[in-house]
């Protein structure tokens, strides 16, 4: 019971990305979430979090595919493997200029859960291969 419910609150999250729909991903974290994004610092709490969409939503689009859910037992711990189907939309700091490029990239995530909210988003990709492929 407790893996389907993580696996629901993840599948659900996802469902929420690929809609576009940041409120309703929100909705699922904990207020003190912590997102440890690929390169750079953890951002702690809900509104940090928010910050992150919105800087997402101004310099991508993306859709995720390939979507595969995997949780312990318990329900405590989950992960995602997926690919992302971008472009890049608007130039982001310190990376390469925006101009419409599209990218395809394997990534993955890594969650804890508390009850059936989600308190940590490890996300992992290979930035080099994005900017390989938008340069």
């Amino acid at each position: 019971m407790r893996r389907a419910a993580a696996l629901a609150v993840i599948s659900a999250y996802y469902d929420a990305f690929n809609r576009g729909d940041t409120s309703a991903m929100e909705a699922l974290l904990t207020e003190d979430v912590e997102h440890h994004v690929n390169e750079g610092e953890i951002r702690r709490g809900i509104e940090k979090f928010r910050d992150f969409n919105a800087h997402m939503s101004r310099c991508y689009r993306e859709t995720l595919t390939g979507i595969v859910v995997m949780a312990n037992d318990a329900g405590s711990r989950a992960a995602a493997e997926f690919v992302v189907h971008g472009r890049y939309i608007a130039t982001d700091d310190g990376l390469p200029e925006a101009r419409g490029q599209t990218y395809v990239l394997p990534a993955g995530a890594f969650f804890t859960l508390r009850g059936t909210q989600i308190q940590r988003v490890t996300t992992c990709y290979n930035l080099a291969d994005w900017i390989r492929q938008v340069r």
